[in-house]
């Protein structure tokens, strides 16, 4: 993405917990980084919980860095209005909003009573928003999930702004959607509440963003104002930028890859260089280690074999020098007994999250490419050497793919391939599509950045990857029961029979991240899955699933 674009990028901190928040020191310093202090501590210079200004003067450092990370919301989940105000006191003069998070729907948050487990406790909510709406120098925002219909969204929405929220970001899925029970967002419960809100509403819309081209069609399906995403960006962070032009000069040439029956995407080796450049730099404040340029098939030279191995793909510069010619035993100092020194703690949490976003965007080679998830997985926060050999192997075996791709790539198979896919976009929403179907549509190369589609709900339970608690079975055996009586019925103005509309396979929601009309977005982590409840009773269930697309974000 330009750089002058940096500054039309919205970002959210992942979520954090507001009572340790605003009470735990070493909570503060592992999740939020605004000023500079030895070491890189933010307690010290954060100001108290009774203050609405910094009590002490500090450089910026990383979270709301004017020069590099604004505009940023940092993101609460809470249950307490005084516990939250106190913590959105120690972050408002390092952001631009505070975001109360009610759509996380894992079981943490059940336990722990936040998220979107407060949905049914709305005068709780109100109180929440409305005291930072009261309280605070900076808007405050809320995202939610929607409710079983329509109507209810609309008055939990409606309470929501009422309470002062400055603007709205809507999850379509509701809260048990989540791990397999996974499915599409429903945009047209989005839409009715953009109807239906005051024009002035600022509203977000967030599910099913699982490539750049459905930015486009979230916006035109909801009328929002603008998307949010979080676990499609990670598995393809480039999610939010332009595809170069064509024949572009410089490093867009070696970074994006075109294929001659028109799939494209931006490449994995030139993703993860750019993080671990944006870690040496920002984090670390050091120089990036230098670099041949990416690999591209035109490099090699017809004399060449195509089979010498990588030669363009430098050494790590981590490495020390060779060590010098052996020295004879009268030379060599008495030896001396050796001290066990204790690892440094790692507490930076840009560095201990490296590990998991690599594993989020390497998943795609990972698979059959067995010594790259071996090295990945023994890399530890801190080791930059560790994750320079992890890239040298990702440029190695993309160098491999180019090759291999040029050679021996069968245009007509992809072709072939092809053409049992939908080819309108908009036929990922059908009933017929499956997950089969959405994969062979968004398919690249492994070496390319690609969302990670997990099975529809239907196809879980035929798995066998996915069961139902006794109270999901008693309530498809309701609806099967009623579908059977309704079935000889009709209705009018074009419907097919009386069936209603499913509204099932929505999907669960991650760590979030927004961008407006035209506007990109990054940064932000997943919460980990809470899996589904246990199947209880045996029970022989025949039940019509909605065969409808998936969605990763």
């Amino acid at each position: 993405m330009p750089p002058d674009r940096s500054k039309d990028l919205l970002a959210y901190t992942p979520m954090l917990h507001a009572r340790l928040f605003a009470e735990t020191v070493k909570y503060r310093e592992h999740s939020f980084q605004p000023l500079r202090s030895i070491p890189n501590s933010v307690s010290s210079s954060l100001p108290a919980a009774d203050s609405k200004h910094p009590t002490g003067a500090g450089e910026p450092y990383l979270d709301g860095n004017p020069s590099v990370d604004r505009p940023l919301i940092v993101q609460f989940c809470a249950n307490d209005p005084d516990a939250l105000l106190a913590a959105a006191r120690r972050v408002q003069p390092f952001c631009d909003a505070v975001d109360l998070n009610l759509g996380c729907p894992q079981g943490i948050a059940k336990k722990g009573h936040y998220g979107a487990f407060l949905q049914e406790d709305q005068p709780l909510i109100y109180s929440l928003i409305n005291t930072l709406h009261g309280e605070l120098d900076v808007p405050v925002t809320a995202k939610i999930r929607i409710l079983e219909t329509k109507e209810d969204t609309l008055r939990y929405a409606k309470m929501v702004i009422d309470a002062g929220a400055s603007f709205l970001t809507v999850h379509g899925r509701r809260r048990e959607q989540k791990g397999h029970n996974t499915g599409v967002a429903d945009w047209s419960v989005i839409r009715y509440l953009r109807e239906n809100l005051p024009a002035d509403t600022v509203l977000f819309a967030n599910g099913n963003i699982l490539t750049h081209d459905d930015i486009g069609r979230c916006l035109q399906a909801t009328g929002a104002d603008g998307i949010m995403s979080a676990e499609g960006n990670l598995h393809d962070p480039t999610i939010f930028a332009e595809p170069p032009a064509a024949g572009d000069p410089g490093d867009n040439e070696r970074e994006y890859w075109r294929s001659p029956n028109g799939k494209e995407g931006y490449r994995i080796d030139g993703v993860l260089r750019r993080y671990l450049d944006i870690i040496y730099k920002h984090v670390l404040e050091t120089s990036p280690p230098p670099r041949l340029p990416l690999f591209i098939p035109s490099d090699i030279q017809p004399s060449s074999s195509l089979t010498t191995p990588s030669s363009t793909i430098p050494p790590s510069t981590l490495n020390p020098p060779h060590p010098p010619s052996p020295l004879s035993t009268a030379d060599l100092p008495p030896p001396t007994k050796k001290q066990k020194r204790a690892p440094q703690k790692v507490t930076s949490p840009s560095l201990l999250a490296m590990q998991a976003h690599c594993f989020q965007l390497l998943r795609p080679l990972l698979k059959d490419h067995t010594h790259v998830r071996d090295a990945l997985a023994r890399s530890r926060a801190g080791d930059m050497a560790a994750f320079e050999n992890v890239l040298s192997m990702v440029q190695e075996v993309t160098k491999e793919g180019l090759i291999n791709l040029a050679e021996h790539h069968d245009i007509a198979t992809a072709e072939k391939e092809e053409s049992t896919i939908p080819s309108d976009p908009s036929e990922e929403n059908s009933s017929t599509t499956t997950t089969t179907a959405l994969i062979a549509r968004h398919k690249r190369p492994f070496f390319i950045c690609q969302p990670h589609i997990r099975p529809l709900p239907a196809e879980a339970l035929e798995k066998g990857s996915m069961t139902l608690s006794k109270k999901e079975k008693a309530k498809l055996l309701q609806a099967q029961s009623s579908y059977s009586t309704d079935t000889t019925t009709t209705k009018g103005d074009g419907d097919l029979d009386g069936r209603e509309k499913s509204d099932a396979n929505r999907a669960e929601g991650k760590e979030e991240e927004v961008i407006r009309r035209n506007v990109g977005v990054s940064k932000k982590r997943p919460s980990p899955d809470d899996g589904t409840g246990k199947n209880d009773v045996e029970v022989e269930v025949e039940v019509e699933v909605q065969r409808e697309g998936v969605v990763c974000g």
